[in-house]
């Protein structure tokens, strides 16, 4: 043994003493010595206390003789054999049967977990059943099929030689007698080889019948005995116990993997295949897309989590360095990773509580989202008005969550290819306008095709024949309206319109101007320019004023939009296009680069569009549906809640009306003027359509302005409206002989337009 120090001290100098308890201490000649009993071995209590004391005594370094007796010991040779070779006798002992027990159980134990390990890998029981099945089905079908189809392609070929051959030798004419006996003995030859052929292609085809028959009953007879047998034995146990055994057969046929077999559907797996997302799927999939490294994994700060939906979402972070907006980009190359199409794949920010500026949010659908049903729009079951000036419901994410926006001091735009669906998204929006009998209707359809022709009757304003010329003095209308805006909330002392003042003040309550299909206005080479400048500073300067502009248009270019215009519009909304070119004139320069590209929206996703409204980042939204008996229901109950709010338009006003509105003497007698000319003409067409009165006497227009109760002279007249010389010239009027002195029509309206800037 080795001696140890009991101090610290390098010298080495004091030295434990040990003393040996009998039997333990080195050998001094070859005789057997008596050792002490293992501790396994059979010993009284006392003698085991006394063993116990001796070694605590040698370890504390005492010189102390010890009193032990080791006298009773068993004289059982433990080392000994018995008849069988290579098991000692201990193994017959309690301690030897409990030992091996523990050593048996511990053994299976682990052997039952690395089964479990097992069954997910490749070695696993359902994947050989799998390979089972796949070799069984493979050697029933046999490769007879290839030789049968080479000899069908040999007597096809055969067949169509013999009719060429019988046909030559037909019409080779019998003059030629050299050349007709060729041609006899070629069909003959040919229509032997066919023969042959289409014999030994028979003759295959039936023997390729038999030996698929015969493994048919070799590979699937005994499971469906064992099956059948088992249930006519023991019921649904036997049944059991038959599917149990052919399961087992099936894994035995496939316990070993061929290193020449090739499962091309195990060599990529995806979510696209079913499988579930995990930690070690993400990380290939994210080092596939090249965002991260090979040697890079992703930090998974919320386990991937499947909903009712059958879809997966997960929350992770990407590896030091790396910027979300890398993945974003690679949106196209993480769907074909994941196996899924594009627009089933969502990649968000998460904007959540601890955000980074590399933390992502995914979200892949198990089927491409937006091709469903739609579900009832909410406006439907809305029994009160609806608020304006609240959040408007636009419809549903990929998650089926809905997405609302607050258009109060925006402007919009919305854009996509034909058919992608802008009049039912638009109807969203425009509905929840006309449920608010508050809001003031003005509506541009460049599109003159009806879309918003059901909402006429709601509308201040209608345009709906695609004149760029009558959607000039529409805007020219809006800016003067915002100009009396702006003076009334300048008179307040307000900086802008709210719902209060709104509600006190009709004069300014919101007002919504749509303007459909905006192509045809700002592309008219005439009025073009012009429009696209009347729109740029209704949109920059209205939108406190109360008044909200949207734009819906097929392909918002800078030939179509200008960007001065389109950069202000706040809200944007692209439907499906065509190329990422077209999305970003929507969404803005850009856009497709950082991974929102409408482009991957799917023609079966109808009014689904990227929206951009709150936020940061766009989102895919597809628009609440409402057909079109469910519109022409909303806007019957718009109409009877404008109704009795008071708020119904009164219709176009005509030009008398409009002078009466000026409040002048003139205007009232102009007003006047422009009735009787109106009375006279439609007196005219009564016997004559194409009748029309443009002079009348001033005796005429003077008692008539007397009888409206106006005290004006001929005098006074004259002055008011000024005549040109050609047009005092006296006219015969009705039955009068002689000719009198008038007024035509043409002055009265030059006047109107002069004076006030009214015209018919």
């Amino acid at each position: 043994m080795t001696e140890m120090p009991t101090g610290r001290s390098l010298d080495r100098t004091d030295l434990a003493t040990i003393t040996y308890v009998h039997g333990a201490g080195p050998a001094t000649n070859a005789e057997h010595v008596p050792v002490p009993l293992p501790l396994g071995g059979e010993t009284e209590a006392t003698d085991k206390a006394a063993v116990v004391e001796s070694a605590r005594r040698v370890l504390e370094g005492r010189v102390t003789p010890t009193s032990v007796d080791l006298t009773k010991v068993d004289e059982t040779d433990f080392d000994a054999f018995d008849d069988r070779p290579l098991i000692p006798a201990w193994m017959k002992s309690a301690e030897g049967w409990a030992m091996y027990s523990g050593v048996f159980y511990r053994a299976r134990v682990r052997g039952y977990r690395r089964w479990v390990r097992r069954q997910r890998t490749d070695r696993g029981h359902i994947a050989q059943f799998g390979r089972g099945r796949r070799r069984v089905s493979d050697w029933v079908r046999g490769f007879e099929g290839i030789q049968l189809q080479a000899v069908a392609h040999q007597a096809h070929i055969a067949a169509s030689e013999a009719r060429a051959a019988a046909k030559t030798a037909r019409f080779t004419p019998g003059i030629m007698k050299k050349k007709k006996e060729v041609a006899l003995r070629e069909a003959d030859r040919t229509q032997t080889v066919a023969m042959q052929a289409i014999t030994e292609h028979r003759r295959l085809r039936s023997s390729r019948r038999r030996a698929f028959a015969l493994r048919v009953g070799v590979a699937y007879g005994p499971p469906v005995a064992a099956l059948t047998g088992g249930y006519v034995q023991a019921g649904w146990f036997g049944v059991s116990a038959g599917a149990l055994a052919t399961f087992t057969g099936g894994a035995f046929a496939g316990r070993h993997v061929i290193v020449e077999e090739t499962d091309w559907s195990a060599d990529w797996r995806s979510l696209g295949d079913g499988d579930a997302m995990t930690a070690p799927m993400l990380d290939k999939c994210f080092q596939a897309a090249k965002v991260i490294g090979a040697d890079e994994s992703l930090a998974i700060i919320q386990m991937p989590m499947l909903d009712t939906r059958g879809a997966w979402s997960t929350i992770v972070d990407l590896p030091p360095g790396i910027p979300a907006k890398k993945a974003m980009r690679s949106h196209a190359e993480l769907a074909s990773a994941f196996g899924v199409e594009e627009a089933q794949l969502s990649i968000t920010k998460n904007k959540a509580k601890g955000a980074r500026a590399g933390r992502l949010e995914l979200y892949v659908s198990k089927e491409l989202p937006f091709t469903g049903d739609v579900d009832p729009g909410p406006l439907l079951a809305l029994e009160a008005a609806a608020n304006f000036w609240g959040r408007i419901q636009i419809g549903p994410d990929v998650r089926g969550l809905p997405i609302s926006i607050s258009v109060v001091e925006r402007s919009g735009l919305i854009g996509g290819e034909p058919g992608a669906g802008k009049s039912a998204s638009g109807n969203t929006i425009l509905l929840a306008a006309a449920l608010d009998p508050r809001v003031i209707l003005w509506l541009a359809d460049g599109k003159g095709g009806g879309d918003l022709e059901p909402f006429e009757a709601l509308c201040e304003y209608y345009e709906g024949m695609a004149d760029p010329e009558a959607f000039v003095e529409m805007l020219d209308a809006a800016i003067e309206d915002m100009k009396r805006r702006y003076a009334l909330l300048k008179k307040l002392g307000k900086r802008k319109v709210t719902e209060d003042l709104a509600n006190k003040y009709p004069e300014l309550r919101q007002k919504l101007l749509w303007v459909d299909e905006l192509m045809l206005y700002t592309t008219d080479d005439e009025h073009g320019k012009k429009i696209t400048k009347k729109l740029r500073n209704l949109v920059s300067r209205g939108r406190a004023a109360g008044i909200i502009t949207f734009c819906a248009t097929q392909k918002p270019g800078s030939d179509v939009v200008d960007t001065s215009l389109r950069d202000l519009l706040s809200i944007r909304w692209a439907l499906r296009c065509t190329t990422p070119e077209a999305s970003d004139t929507i969404l803005g320069k850009g856009a497709a680069a950082s991974g929102y590209s409408a482009k991957s929206i799917e023609p079966e996703m109808r009014g689904a569009g990227l929206l951009w409204a709150e936020g940061s980042n766009p989102t895919l939204v597809r628009a609440d549906y409402y057909s079109d008996e469910e519109v022409n229901e909303l806007l019957k109950r718009a109409y009877d809640l404008r109704a009795k709010a008071g708020t119904l338009p009164e219709g176009p006003k005509s030009l008398a009306d409009k002078l009466r509105d000026q409040g002048d003497g003139d205007a009232n007698v102009l007003a006047v003027l422009v009735d009787v000319f109106n009375a006279y003409d439609q007196e005219a067409k009564t016997d004559d359509e194409d009748a029309a009165v443009d002079w009348l006497p001033g005796t005429v227009l003077v008692d008539a302005l007397k009888a409206a109760g106006l005290d004006i002279t001929p005098e006074k007249l004259a002055r008011l409206v000024v005549r040109e010389d050609a047009e005092k010239k006296k006219r015969t009027f009705e039955d009068s002989t002689s000719a009198l002195n008038g007024y035509p029509l043409a002055a009265v309206l030059r006047t109107v337009q002069a004076k006030y800037g009214l015209t018919a």
